[in-house]
């Protein structure tokens, strides 16, 4: 090699090496923070317990679980729940441990505590989904369960937090008199498994247990009832699991196995509240001199039996809600004027294992005194006071634009005493030009408990300008004030901002009364109609995002009914279209609509799902947590379940098959 050559190397190799010695320097001289890996989203793993789940003769009253990790007992008290039914034991956490304590044991009893997702770990607070411990105090230790889902009967949304139990006394009687035997509670989808059961023939339930009591003692508790009584039984199935390589992305392996399977593991409860509640008179109250408002705690058919101590009858202008439980009555001029008025309410007071009693109590109304100020002043006369002391005033209680369908309505301040609707006009702009209506104007009370709201019906015509105006002195209330004028603009909507809606309905029992609920995207109802010849039609909607839900309508009323359960009677059945329905002006919609295509706890859509479950992270890794996996699986696997069938009877399809 020439001296040149060998020059060069070096210089290369120099080169090199000073490079190599910087990045080192580098790298030494910007130390960063070391990664703390993946965040940790599994949920604790029990690893032992003492004594072990599914122990027979078990004595002490103190147990001790143990977790692969720093864990707590969240909200025990509002989770924990004990079969058979009673008081929980005291559950606590301490590092790695659960620590369980009985005040005493049963001899010869299955015990189930089921901790639902209150066992979490310290640190990102991922929940142990379903965690139940089992044992028997005797030599037998019961293993049987049931499972399903628990929906509002109306508006299917779940229902979490709910008590489900059985009951082995299979009288009706049972539910109301008798603690449930076994029971738990659902999880934040609804869902829910008994454990610990017997072999026999057990009644299901589902409650809101305000008092704790285990048992339906009072009608504003929530329940569901199960039609007809199951007998808890196993059997087995052939499943495969997939396991993947959390590395690679990719399926490691396919295992087939057996499993057990525990049924009934497709029960639907749909809870409803009774709509009976203790009758009282919750608030009462003078607004002003001129009105009594009366609270009542419950809805009635009929108005309280109300009269003034020391007057004939009761006098004066009653005015209520239908459902007669919030009353305002407007005193006449000669009652108006007392400090102090003394009145009777009598009604009915049902409560739930009592006979009725009848009530009458004595309410004393008082007028409010307006304060009087120590110097007094000269005040100006305001002359809009004065004419308010005359006169009485109308308004607009209908929106704007006016819709073609609709009748325009006005409110009156105070009620009338004489009206002359001869005064009152309505005018068409045509041609740039007030002309008198073409067509009759009816104008009437809206109805017998609304006396100030009048209804104004005329045939309106699309993008039709109006103007509605009512004369000075039109009108008298009861304190002798006459009506002051009153004018307002009613512009019709554009035929172009309308659409309908025509939903043909497959599946319902065609003997059975239906009408459909159409929904707005806060799951509130906007109209409804009936279902005629498997049809709903909904003409003059306004474009936007609807959903739909159905009400198979026993009674005929045209209403929704809830259920009795001192009737036996279940609330009516609804059913969710289960997608949204999207309209845009000037449209003609037309959807079919297979009511039953859907499973029932999948039908509602999860846009307008209020309470919608809390996703959880299943075991991805390659090492299966085998009890606590197939213990969720073997409760919400259903190998036998078939599609729900449209000629079942109303009793099977309050209970029919669910899919998870």
């Amino acid at each position: 090699m020439t001296p040149s050559r060998i020059k060069s190397a070096a210089s290369a190799l120099l080169f090199v090496a000073a490079t190599l010695l910087s990045l080192l320097l580098y790298s030494c001289a910007n130390v960063g923070m070391p990664s703390g890996g993946a965040r940790d989203e599994e949920p604790p793993h029990l690893l032992r317990a003492v004594p072990a789940p599914g122990s027979v003769d078990v004595s002490k009253p103190e147990m001790t679980l143990y977790f692969n990790e720093l864990v707590n007992v969240k909200d025990a008290f509002e989770k924990v729940v004990l079969s058979p039914a009673g008081r929980a034991p005291r559950v606590s956490a301490s590092g790695r441990r659960v620590n369980i304590r009985f005040d005493s044991l049963a001899p010869n009893t299955t015990y189930t505590i089921d901790f639902a997702d209150a066992i979490e770990d310290n640190n990102e607070a991922n929940k142990l989904q379903n965690f139940a411990y089992s044992f028997s105090t005797g030599p037998v230790l019961d293993t049987l369960r049931v499972s399903g889902r628990v929906l509002g009967a109306r508006d299917l949304e779940p229902r979490p937090g709910i008590l489900v139990g059985i009951q082995s006394n299979l009288a009706d009687s049972a539910f109301t008199s008798l603690p449930l035997l076994r029971v738990a509670k659902t999880d934040d989808s609804g869902r829910f498994i008994v454990r610990g059961i017997a072999p026999g023939t057990y009644r299901v339930f589902a409650l809101g247990d305000k008092d704790s009591d285990f048992k339906y003692s009072t009608d504003e508790e929530e329940v569901a009832f199960y039609d007809v009584t199951v007998t808890p039984s196993t059997d087995s199935t052939e499943v495969q699991d997939s396991i993947y390589d959390n590395k690679l992305g990719v399926l490691d392996t396919v295992m087939t196995r057996r499993r057990t399977v525990f049924l009934p593991n497709d029960i639907l409860l749909r809870t409803f509240t009774s709509g009976k509640r203790t009758q009282f008179v919750s608030k009462y109250e003078r607004p002003d001199s001129t009105r009594l408002f009366l609270k009542m705690n419950a809805a009635s058919n009929t108005l309280p039996a109300m009269r003034i101590l020391g007057e004939e009858g009761l006098p004066g202008v009653i005015e209520s809600r239908m459902e007669n439980d919030s009353i305002t009555l407007w005193l006449p001029p000669v009652l108006a004027g007392r400090d102090s008025i003394m009145m009777s309410v009598g009604y009915t007071r049902a409560e739930r294992g009592k006979e009725p009693v009848e009530v009458l109590d004595t309410l004393k109304f008082i007028r409010k005194k307006l304060p009087v100020s120590k110097k007094k002043k000269k005040e100006k006369v305001n002359p809009k006071d004065s004419l308010d002391k005359i006169t009485t005033t109308f308004k607009l209680l209908s929106k704007t634009p006016q819709e073609v369908w609709q009748a325009a309505e006005i409110e009156v301040a105070t009620p009338l005493a004489v009206l002359d609707t001869s005064m009152i006009r309505l005018s068409v702009f045509v041609d740039s030009v007030w002309k008198p209506a073409p067509r009759p104007l009816t104008v009437h009370r809206r109805d017998s408990l609304s006396p100030r709201v009048l209804t104004v019906d005329y045939p309106w015509d699309y993008e039709g300008k109006y103007k509605l105006e009512i004369d000075s002195l039109a009108g008298t209330d009861i304190y002798g004030r006459t009506t002051m004028p009153f004018s307002v603009d009613l512009n019709a909507r554009p035929a172009g901002e309308y659409c309908t809606l025509t939903l043909n309905l497959t599946g319902l029992e065609p003997e059975v009364p239906a009408f459909v609920e159409l929904l707005d995207t806060s799951d509130r109802p906007v109209r409804a109609a009936q279902v005629v010849n498997g049809r709903a039609f909904f003409p003059f909607l306004l474009a936007g995002k609807y959903y739909a839900r159905v009400i198979e309508d026993f009674n005929g009323n045209g209403a929704y009914d809830t259920g009795d359960y001192d009737r036996l009677l279940q609330p009516e059945l609804a059913y969710y279209y289960p997608k949204v329905i999207n309209i845009k002006k000037n449209w003609d919609k037309e959807e079919s609509w297979d009511v039953f295509a859907t499973a029932i706890d999948l039908m509602k859509p999860s846009a307008i799902t209020k309470n919608k479950p809390k996703t959880t992270r299943r075991n991805g890794t390659n090492k299966r947590d085998s009890q606590q996996e197939d213990e969720e699986d073997e409760d919400y696997f259903d190998p036998t379940a078939n599609p729900f069938d449209p000629s079942s009877s109303r009793r099977n399809r309050n209970n029919s098959t669910l899919r998870y």
